[in-house]
């Protein structure tokens, strides 16, 4: 069958016998790229809104900066939160180096300016007159801006989504900041790149094949929102 037919046949025994391995590595991607994505999205949706509605002096700066912020490499992100979380840095104390907190705050960073930014442009897009109605019927401002993200909720959920695609697929951040510890920090693509550098070619597979699945069901649903 050849070297890659085995590894792939290896590959779907592994994922159909629900290896330990296999299945702790998948198990920490979702843990951590999931509560990510909740507390970015808790930032990142009121601060594009904000921003969306807002018409203010200096915001032509946090919209750019916010673009900028959207393409941050995760090894800077991860270094600048290695110096902070270690030993000497200033919440070394707290112990949350080579922790899957470490990993979640990591990806936090990088999930909220692609939230921010996507329904910025979500709210920018949207009619204008649905915040102008909302106060002409009696509605505060906050019931006002709640009415628009209603009716953007779509962009709004394909942002938070696209933020998850994000971070459940890099891996700077999950191996500065998780150490790639067995059972405890090491994701798929953490994995991923250190059991294929020891030649467990057929687990990195493995792993690689839910990888995508997850990729593949993430960008369905996204392309969805989209359309309606």
């Amino acid at each position: 069958m050849g070297y890659l037919g085995d590894s792939l046949l290896t590959a779907f025994e592994l994922i159909l016998g629900l290896d330990r391995e296999v299945r702790m590595a998948v198990w920490t991607s979702l843990y951590t790229s999931s509560c990510a994505i909740v507390i970015a999205a808790l930032f990142g949706v009121p601060a594009g809104l904000w921003l969306g509605l807002k018409r203010f002096h200096g915001r032509q700066l946090l919209v750019a900066l916010l673009n900028t912020m959207m393409a941050l490499p995760t090894v800077v992100v991860g270094l600048v939160l290695f110096g902070l979380f270690s030993r000497q840095g200033p919440l070394g104390p707290l112990g949350l180096l080579f922790t899957p907190l470490a990993m979640i705050a990591g990806q936090t960073v990088l999930a909220a300016p692609i939230v921010a930014n996507l329904v910025l442009a979500a709210v920018t897009g949207a009619d204008s007159r649905i915040i102008n109605t909302a106060l002409t019927l009696g509605a505060s401002r906050l019931q006002a801006a709640i009415k628009l993200l209603s009716e953007v909720r779509f962009g709004v959920m394909a942002a938070v989504i696209a933020g998850f695609g994000r971070v459940i697929a890099e891996v700077g951040v999950a191996m500065m900041l998780g150490g790639n510890i067995r059972n405890s920090t090491r994701t798929m693509t953490t994995a991923i790149a250190l059991e294929t550098s020891k030649g467990e070619f057929a687990f990195g597979l493995a792993l690689g094949i839910i990888l995508l699945s997850v990729a593949l069901v993430v960008n369905l649903f996204l392309n969805v929102l989209q359309q309606r």
